[in-house]
Order: structure tokens, then C-alpha cells, then sequence
């Protein structure tokens, strides 16, 4: 019975003993705070193993010593008030005993006060910007892992997936306050070996602190499902002792006077459309492939393809506010504080020439700050010589009345046809291909009061938007034909079926 009891205690008390030498235990990490969230775990962990030591010995116990085979007889009791006081109050006391190091331990990681930098970071599909307060520091940091390695067609490097194109830089020695939010959606900034991990919520700021003991490289990733490219959003952290610290610091005031002196250079630059073409595919596959895929063909409902498509193909001027201010409502994120002129000139020609679009445009950095600036010019042409000045563009036509009685009647087959296409790339990003949205940021369209309702609302929302909400006007965006077709859909689709046939002529008579 001894020998069987030893057997017991070896198995039940030899896995905790050793967790703390492999690599599915949690880590002591890197600072003190760390430190003390490991030993708090394995302290918890060793009071469950005696906890169940105690519960399944005397469980084993029993069954060994009262088994039916050694002729022993159930006795039948009720109710024993001391039987019921033990079982209450002894896991009152373990929970009690648990509780005073866990509490000490969390109002410690709660306590960013009296920090000596503060470093904001910013979620934001799918990458990470920080912003140093005080030093006048700011930067992007995004996935370095090449595309091959993700793709396959490369072995993938030791840090795959873990690695990005500018970590951050801490000192050691140092209390280092957090402030976390997002641009979009809610992420999360976690780093094992700091035991910190805070979401970084759109809309608010959470606060989270670490000072690090040891020089090194520390990696994390966003820990909450913040979308399709959630598992390549890295976290690098570089930790320096003060003095290599306080010498990057200098280092980047420095990088940055030089480069806002290159950008201002670049004004005057005229690139050939080769050297751009090149620069612009390397900017779009770090910024733009994640969305809009390497191929340019998007993500059908999600995100729009750029081959073949109006932004890329058609005015410059609406692709530059594009790429430089984004749009409301969507995905698209405004790059103008996130790339120089010269990456997003060398981008937007990439965009207007790849994949055959072959719009022969040259776009350069001038071009871009001019747009910025309110001066909007032509692109260089790649036949165009160096100095040429770019012309003005012309102002913009008013929106053309139409005559109703000018447009086409199409079939109710046709009009649903052409509505789904429509919807696809228009509409499902906000009201999904199902048309259930995303209550209630984005409300469903199944069965809806404006699916299903007037047809002369629903005309009017889909060409004025609406005021307050992401809801846009489409009557500048799509044709007649094309609103009439979406409407139509619209109403017809996941079993709203009204029967109602849109016709363009409708959409050109309406208001009047």
C-alpha cells in the first residue's frame, strides 16, 4: 500500500516540479513584474496538485480499503454538520491564502505612475505604430517576413513571423508606460517576457507599464482576432542599456532631420517610370498586399481589387486623395502620415501599371505634395521630359442632369445580375454578401425597413448617404443604370423579395 501511495506522489507532484524547465510553462520573463506573475502561477499550480493529491488519494484510498472483496458494508449517514463546516471552510481558507499574493500582484501591474518614458501604441490592420512622448519620435512597425517564406516557395527563418522592419527601442532600467489604442478594431499588445498584454481598443486608451531587467530582442504578437491578417501582426522589442539607449534617441533625431531633408529633395526629383515601378511594388507589397492582395485582385466583398478598377484606372486626383487621406466608412487607411511622397508617388504608379492596367502614368513626389497641399498637378509622362512643368487639372464637370426618358429598360434577370456585381464591390465590405451587416456599426439588410420599405427611401439613402453614420452617397460614384441595378438587388435578395424592379429612368427622376 506504502509502495502504491509513492507511486502516487510521483505522479502527481512530478510534472509541476519540472513545468519550470520546459518550454510549455510559462516563462519568468524579463522584469520584475514577470517574476512575480511566474512565481504566483507555480505557487497556484503546486497548491492544485496538493489539493488534488488530497482529493484523489483519499478517493484511491477508499476504494482500496473499502472494497466489496474485503467484505466491507456501506454505512449509511446524513447530514454531518462537521463534515459540511470542513468542506466550507477549508476552501474558504485556500482561496483566501491564494488571493493575498494574486491581489499584491495585480495592483502592481495596474501601477503606471511615476514612469520615466511614455510610449504610445496604436493598432492598426495590421501593423503597429508608436509614438514617443516627449522625443519627438514616431515611426510604423510591420512584418518583415518575406512573402516567399509566406507563400511557401522560400524556408521559412527562424523568427518567421516574429520580425519587423522597425522594433521598438526601450531602455533597461527604466519604467516605461504604455498607452494603448487602435485605429480600427480592438487588438491586443502582448510581450511574454514583460508579462504585459492590454487590448488597444478604438476609442479609448488603456494603460500598461514594464521596466526590463536585461538587455535583449523580446517578441510578441497582437493577441486578439483583429481580422485576415491577424497572425502577421509582430510585436519586436529591442531593450538597451540607458546609455545605447539615449544614443539611438539622438540617432533618430538625427535620421529624422535628414530625412524630412531627402523628402524636400524628392520635391524636385523626377524619377523615371522604371524607378518607380520598382520602388512603388516593394511599398505596396509591405503596405497594400495584406488587402488588396499581390495580384490585385482584392478580396470579392471584403476588399476591392485595384486591376482594371476606377480608382487605378481612372482620375489621378481621386486616387491620390485615396492614398493619401483614405476613406470613410472602410478599410482604407490614410497613408499620408505613414509614407513619404516619393513612396506613395512610386505606389499610385505601381497601382495605375501593374496588373495591365497600363495607364502610362508617372506620378512623382511633387505630384503628391501639390495634391496635399490643395494644388493639384498632372503627372510627369514617361515621354515627358525632365523639366517639364506640370499643368494645372482642369476643374472638376458638374454632374450632368439626364434625361429619364434617354435611359434603357432593362429586365428584372438583367438588373439582378448586374446589381449583385454591383453590390459585391460597393457594398458588401459594410453589409456583408449576406446582407446581415455587422449590428450595429453596419445594420442587416434581410427584411430591413429600407430594403423592404418605400421605394422612394430607399433611392434616397442609396443616393444622398446618410448624415451621422458610415452610410456614403453613391449618386456622384455609381450610374443610374448601376444604382437602379443595386437597389433592385437589394430588394430582392435573402428573401426580401418585394418583386419591385428599379429602372435607371427611376433614379434619374427621382426629387425632380
Amino acid at each position: 500500500m506504502k509502495q502504491l501511495l509513492y507511486c502516487l506522489l510521483v505522479v502527481l507532484f512530478a510534472p509541476p516540479l519540472a513545468a519550470a524547465d520546459t518550454r510549455l510553462n510559462m516563462t519568468p520573463g524579463v522584469t520584475e513584474i514577470s517574476g512575480k506573475v511566474y512565481h504566483l502561477h507555480m505557487t497556484i499550480l503546486y497548491i492544485c496538485c496538493a489539493i488534488g493529491l488530497v482529493v484523489f488519494g483519499a478517493m484511491v484510498y477508499a476504494m482500496i480499503n473499502h472494497r466489496k472483496s474485503k467484505g466491507a458494508v456501506a454505512s449509511h449517514f446524513h447530514e454531518s454538520t462537521k463534515v459540511e463546516i470542513a468542506w466550507t471552510v477549508l476552501p474558504f481558507i485556500i482561496l483566501i491564502l491564494m488571493a493575498i499574493p494574486a491581489t499584491k500582484t495585480l495592483i502592481a501591474m495596474e501601477d503606471p505612475s511615476n514612469a520615466d518614458l511614455t510610449v504610445k501604441v496604436t493598432g492598426s490592420q495590421w501593423k503597429w505604430h508608436y509614438s514617443y512622448f516627449d522625443q519627438d519620435i514616431d515611426f510604423y512597425s510591420i512584418l518583415a517576413t518575406p512573402r516567399a517564406q509566406i507563400e511557401g516557395t522560400e524556408t521559412k527563418g527562424e523568427n518567421y513571423l516574429l520580425e519587423v522592419d522597425k522594433s521598438l527601442v526601450l531602455p533597461i532600467n527604466r519604467k516605461i508606460r504604455f498607452l494603448m489604442t487602435s485605429e480600427d478594431v480592438i487588438h491586443s499588445w502582448w510581450v511574454p517576457a514583460f508579462a504585459v498584454k492590454k487590448d488597444a481598443n478604438p476609442g479609448f486608451i488603456n494603460e500598461a507599464w514594464t521596466r526590463i531587467d536585461k538587455p535583449g530582442i523580446y517578441r510578441g504578437q497582437c493577441a486578439e482576432l483583429c481580422g485576415k491578417d491577424h497572425g502577421f501582426m509582430p510585436i519586436v522589442v529591442q531593450a538597451l542599456p540607458e546609455a545605447e539607449f539615449d544614443a539611438w534617441v539622438a540617432e533618430q533625431k538625427q535620421a529624422a532631420g535628414a530625412a524630412a531633408e531627402a523628402a524636400q529633395a524628392a520635391l524636385s526629383q523626377t524619377l523615371s517610370k522604371e524607378e518607380l515601378m520598382t520602388q512603388g511594388e516593394q511599398v505596396y507589397l509591405g503596405h497594400c498586399a495584406a488587402c488588396h492582395q499581390p495580384n490585385g485582385e482584392g478580396l470579392k466583398g471584403v476588399f476591392p481589387h485595384l486591376k482594371g478598377s476606377p480608382i487605378a484606372t481612372g482620375s489621378l486626383s481621386g486616387h491620390l486623395e485615396i492614398v493619401i487621406n483614405g476613406k470613410a466608412g472602410t478599410a482604407m487607411q490614410a497613408f499620408g502620415k505613414q509614407l513619404t511622397a516619393q513612396e506613395m508617388a512610386a505606389v499610385i504608379t505601381y497601382e495605375r501599371n501593374a496588373w495591365g492596367n497600363n495607364t502610362g502614368d508617372a506620378v512623382q513626389a511633387k505630384d503628391v505634395n501639390e495634391h496635399m497641399n490643395g494644388s493639384a498637378g498632372t503627372p510627369a509622362s514617361t515621354a515627358a521630359p525632365a523639366n517639364t512643368t506640370p499643368t494645372p487639372a482642369p476643374e472638376p464637370e458638374p454632374v450632368a442632369v439626364v434625361d429619364p426618358a434617354s435611359l434603357p429598360t432593362l429586365s428584372h434577370d438583367a438588373l439582378m445580375a448586374e446589381g449583385e456585381a454591383v453590390y459585391a464591390t460597393t457594398c458588401a465590405a459594410c453589409h456583408q454578401l449576406t446582407g446581415a451587416g455587422i449590428p450595429p456599426a453596419f445594420p442587416s439588410l434581410v427584411g430591413s425597413a429600407i430594403a423592404t420599405g418605400p421605394i422612394a427611401n430607399h433611392i434616397d439613402i442609396v443616393i444622398h448617404g446618410k448624415t451621422g453614420t458610415a452610410m456614403q452617397a453613391f449618386g456622384k460614384q455609381l450610374s443610374p443604370q448601376q444604382l437602379a441595378a443595386v437597389i433592385t438587388y437589394e430588394r430582392n435578395a435573402w428573401g426580401n423579395n418585394t418583386g419591385d424592379t428599379v429602372q435607371p429612368a427611376d433614379i434619374a427622376s427621382h426629387g425632380q
